[in-house]
C-alpha cells in the first residue's frame, strides 16, 4: 500500500469512450495512485429495476489494476435513478418546502423503508460484483451524507417514538420542553403536531438531534452491509463535509461527525476553500483538525478538494502544491481531487477538474505532476504523522442548534460557526495548532488549554467535567453564551453563566447587543477594541481578576473579560466577541507562563508553521507562505529540507517564495532540545 495516496474521482460514464487509456497515461505522469469511482452513477449501474450494467466499472477496474492504480468503490446511493422516483414517489424527501421533485442529488428520504430496500439491493449487487477485484482497496459509504432537512412521515414518527421511550411520563416531557408556553402542551402522543412549524426551541433542537442520529444510523447501516463483503486490509470511509457558504466554512450542523465516524475504519473529508488572493489555509486547518479528531488523532483521507474548481478558484502557480502539503501537515494521508476531468454538460459544467474540457495538459495538471512525484519520493517521510497539541477547541452540534435558534445578531443563519471560526482563526493565524474535541474526558488531561466557544446548551454532566478538568490544572477560555441552558435548551435559573458560574468566578443577569461599545484594555497592555455581536455585563466575584471593562457611560462598571483561579487551574471568561488579533493577544496573556507545544513558531499569517511527528519521534516542520510576496522566517529547527534537500540550522534565514512550501525533517535530538 502506498505511503501517501494522491488521487482523483474518475467517471468513465461521463467520458468519451476512447479516453480511458490516455487518461491513465496522464494519471501516471501526475503520480496519481488512487481513483474513486461509482458513487454517483446508480442510474448507469441499474438502468431499469433489476437490470445491471457493469461495463464502466469493469473496464475502469481492469485498466486501473493493469496500471497499478488503486480503486475506491463508492456506494451509489446519494443520487437515485428516475425509474425509482417514478415507481415510488414516496422515497422523495419531504422538507418544510414540501416534497422534493426529481432532478438534483440528495433528494431521497434516508429513513424511508422503501428507499432502504432499493438502496440495500444496489449496494449488495455492486459489492458482490467488485469485492474480489484486486484493484479495490476500500469503500466509500454514500457521499456527503446528511438528513437533507427531512421532515417527512418516517422521520417525524421515529422522532415521536424516541420521545415516548425517553419520556414514559408525558408530563415530564412537557415540563422539560416548556410546552405550556403558548398552549403548546401535548397530553396525548397522538396529538403530536408537525415539528417543522414549532416555535419551541427545545422541541426543534431535539428534532434536529434526532435527524443527526438518523444520519449516524444510516451510515452505520451501510457500513454493516459493506463489511459483509470486505476483504482483510480493505477500509471503509466516508467523505464528510462542512457548513457550506460557497466553500467549507464551519462545523456541519446536519451531521454529528464524531458519532457518524464510528461506522468507518478511516475518516474521510471533503474540504473546499477560496484560492487565488483569498487562499489562507484556514479551512484546511479546521477541517483537518475535526477529521483527525473524530478518529482520536488518526490519519485521514481528503477524498475531495479542488484542483481548478470554480472559475474564481483557478489556482495561481504554486498554490496547488501549497494546498496539497497543507493537508499533509494536518495529518492527511490522501489528497484526492474532485475530479479528474471537467464535465461537458449538466449542473457542474463549470466546476473544473484537474484537466480542463479539452483534456489537454494545463498548468494545474503540470503542477500536480510535481506533487505526485514528491508524494512518491518522500511519502515514507510524510505519512503516518501525528500531532502533539496541548490546545483544544470544544465543539457541540447541540450548542450550535440552540444558539442559532436565538441568534445574537439579525440576519445570521449560523452565528455559532462565526464564533467558532473567530476563535479558531485567531489561533491558526498565530501558529497555534489545535485539536478539536466534542467532549471532556480523562484523555483531555493532555491539554493545557481548552477553548470553549458559545456552549449555549449543555447537560450538567459536561459542565461538571469541564469543572473537574479546570480543577485538575487546565486553563479554559470560555466565551459568552456558555452554560446558559441545559440539554433541553431550557435556560438555567441559577446565576449565569449557569453551570459554569463557579469555575468562571463571575455572574451576570443583563446583556446587550453592542452598538459602538468600546472595551478598555489598557490594564492588560492591549489596544482598546470594540465589542462585536453580544456583550454580557459581568460582575466578578471578589477574588476574580478583571482583565478588561467596558468603556461606556452606562456599562463602565461592568467587566468584559475576567480571569479566575479554580482549584489548580484557571478560567478566563470573555463576555463579548473580540476581533481576531485582540483575541489572540488575550490568549497570549492568559497562557504567557505556559510552554505550549501547540505554539509552532513565533510567526504569524501569512507564514504558517505546523509541527507533526513520526512514530520514532522525529519531527516534520511544515512552513507555508500564504501570500504573493516572499517571506522570511528563521529556521525553527536543525534538520534537512525534505523537498529542497540540504541541511538547515536553527535560526538561519529561510526565504519562502510566493505560495511556497518548505518541509524540514528535524534532527532527532531536536525533540530533547
Amino acid at each position: 500500500m502506498a505511503e501517501l495516496y494522491y488521487g482523483v474521482a474518475y467517471y468513465d460514464e461521463y467520458m468519451p469512450e476512447d479516453r480511458l487509456e490516455k487518461d491513465i497515461e496522464m494519471m501516471l505522469a501526475a503520480g496519481i495512485n488512487v481513483v474513486r469511482i461509482a458513487e454517483s452513477t446508480w442510474s448507469t449501474l441499474e438502468p431499469a429495476e433489476g437490470t445491471y450494467n457493469f461495463y464502466h466499472i469493469d473496464r475502469v477496474l481492469d485498466a486501473m489494476h493493469a496500471a497499478e492504480i488503486a480503486v475506491i468503490i463508492g456506494t451509489p446511493t446519494y443520487a437515485i435513478p428516475a425509474w425509482l422516483a417514478k415507481k415510488h414517489p414516496e422515497v422523495m424527501v419531504t422538507t418544510v418546502q414540501g416534497t422534493q421533485k426529481y432532478g438534483p442529488r440528495q433528494i431521497m428520504d434516508i429513513v424511508n423503508p422503501v428507499f432502504r430496500r432499493y438502496a440495500e439491493n444496489i449496494i449488495r449487487v455492486l459489492m458482490a460484483h467488485v469485492c474480489q477485484h484486486p484493484a479495490v482497496i476500500g469503500y466509500q459509504l454514500d457521499n456527503e451524507t446528511k438528513h437533507y432537512d427531512n421532515t417527512g412521515h418516517w422521520m417525524q414518527s421515529g422522532f415521536i417514538e424516541s420521545l415516548k421511550v425517553r419520556y414514559p411520563d408525558i408530563s415530564q416531557f412537557n415540563h422539560d420542553f416548556g410546552l405550556d408556553y403558548w398552549s403548546n402542551r401535548i397530553d396525548d402522543w397522538a396529538d403530536f403536531p408537525p415539528v417543522e412549524s414549532t416555535i419551541n426551541a427545545s422541541l426543534a433542537c431535539a428534532f434536529s438531534q434526532y435527524q443527526r442520529e438518523q444520519v449516524t444510523a444510516y451510515l452505520a447501516w451501510q457500513g454493516e452491509l459493506v463489511r459483509e463483503y470486505c476483504k482483510p486490509g480493505q477500509f471503509i470511509t466516508h467523505n464528510f463535509d462542512f457548513e457550506w457558504r460557497g466553500y467549507s466554512y464551519g462545523v456541519q450542523p446536519r451531521v454529528d461527525h464524531f458519532a457518524a465516524a464510528r461506522a468507518l475504519t478511516v475518516a474521510g473529508v471533503d474540504i473546499y476553500h477560496p484560492t487565488q488572493d483569498h487562499l489562507t489555509g484556514r479551512e484546511i486547518a479546521f477541517g483537518g483538525a475535526i477529521t483527525r479528531g473524530i478518529k482520536q488523532g488518526a490519519n485521514y483521507f481528503v477524498l475531495e478538494t479542488q484542483a481548478q474548481g470554480f472559475p474564481e478558484w483557478t489556482p495561481y502557480p504554486g498554490q496547488l502544491r501549497l494546498q496539497a502539503f497543507s493537508h499533509i501537515a494536518q495529518g492527511a494521508r490522501m489528497v484526492s481531487y474532485w475530479h479528474w476531468h471537467s464535465i461537458h454538460n449538466s449542473f457542474e459544467t463549470y466546476w473544473k477538474g484537474l484537466l480542463s474540457h479539452d483534456f489537454a495538459p494545463n498548468p494545474t495538471w503540470r503542477e500536480a505532476c510535481t506533487i505526485g512525484k514528491d508524494f512518491a519520493q518522500y511519502g515514507e517521510q510524510l505519512s503516518g504523522l501525528s500531532a502533539r497539541h496541548d490546545v483544544a477547541i470544544l465543539i457541540s452540534n447541540e450548542a450550535m442548534d440552540a444558539l442559532n435558534h436565538f441568534p445574537p445578531a439579525d440576519g445570521k443563519t449560523n452565528v455559532w460557526n462565526d464564533i467558532f471560526r473567530r476563535f479558531h482563526d485567531a489561533l491558526y493565524d498565530n501558529n497555534v495548532g489545535v485539536d478539536i474535541i466534542n467532549d471532556v474526558d480523562a484523555q483531555c488531561d493532555k491539554y493545557k488549554v481548552m477553548i470553549i466557544p458559545a456552549l449555549y446548551s449543555a447537560p450538567d454532566g459536561l459542565l461538571s467535567r469541564i469543572h473537574a478538568w479546570v480543577e485538575r490544572g487546565g486553563r479554559a477560555v470560555i466565551s459568552f453564551k456558555s452554560g446558559f441552558s441545559d440539554e433541553n435548551v431550557k435556560v438555567r435559573s441559577t446565576p449565569q453563566p449557569g453551570g459554569l458560574r463557579d469555575v468562571c468566578g463571575v455572574t451576570y443577569n443583563q446583556f446587550t447587543r453592542p452598538d459602538s461599545l468600546q472595551v478598555d484594555a489598557s490594564a492588560i497592555g492591549l489596544p482598546d477594541t470594540e465589542a462585536e455581536l453580544w456583550a454580557e455585563l459581568l460582575t466578578p466575584d471578589p477574588e476574580t481578576e478583571v482583565m478588561t471593562r467596558y468603556h461606556h457611560p452606562a456599562w463602565g462598571q461592568y467587566a468584559a473579560v475576567t480571569r479566575a483561579h479554580y482549584g489548580k487551574g484557571q478560567a478566563m471568561y470573555v463576555g463579548f466577541l473580540p476581533e481576531k488579533a485582540w483575541l489572540y493577544g488575550l490568549f497570549s496573556q492568559f497562557t504567557a507562563d505556559l510552554r505550549l507545544s501547540s505554539q509552532a513558531a513565533d510567526a504569524s499569517f501569512p507564514v504558517i508553521v505546523r509541527r507533526l511527528y513520526q512514530a520514532d519521534g522525529q519531527e516534520r516542520v511544515f512552513i507555508f507562505n500564504y501570500s504573493p510576496t516572499p517571506q522570511n522566517l528563521p529556521a525553527p529547527v536543525n534538520g534537512v529540507q525534505v523537498l529542497q534537500q540540504g541541511r538547515v540550522s536553527r535560526g538561519t534565514p529561510l526565504i519562502l517564495a510566493p505560495w511556497d512550501t518548505v518541509i524540514i525533517a528535524s534532527d532527532l535530538e531536536q525533540e530533547e532540545a
